[in-house]
């Protein structure tokens, strides 16, 4: 018998590297750095702890694997499925379902 869990993402995710600002409820403001997304879902190593069933907005820049070829700022509203407690870094790995995402304005320079 194996070991093994069956993979229960519905999309493929990719490797990517990207800071995120992340807001949730009830805790207070965060930033992290992502290690792989879908649009479905992400794992990122957050600055601080969030719990397992917190709803989180995040904004983050989407890599152009993800896009029609252009990265992309965007907000998305997810929900925490797993935690892993911080490592020697202090970071805490989290795993989230993203329930929606939706595309920033871009600022005009």
């Amino acid at each position: 018998m194996s070991d093994l869990k069956p993979d229960r993402r519905s999309r493929q995710r990719i490797p990517a590297r990207t800071g995120v600002s992340v807001r949730s409820s009830p805790g207070q403001p965060t930033t992290g750095i992502t290690r792989d997304l879908s649009m479905s879902g992400i794992f990122l190593y957050a600055d601080s702890e969030i719990l397992v069933g917190s709803e989180l907005e995040m904004v983050l820049m989407l890599p152009a694997q993800l896009t029609d070829g252009e990265k992309r700022w965007v907000l998305c509203q997810a929900t925490v499925v797993r935690v892993e407690p911080g490592g020697t870094d202090g970071h805490f790995g989290v795993a989230a379902k993203i329930r929606s995402m939706d595309t920033l304005p871009e600022i005009p320079g």
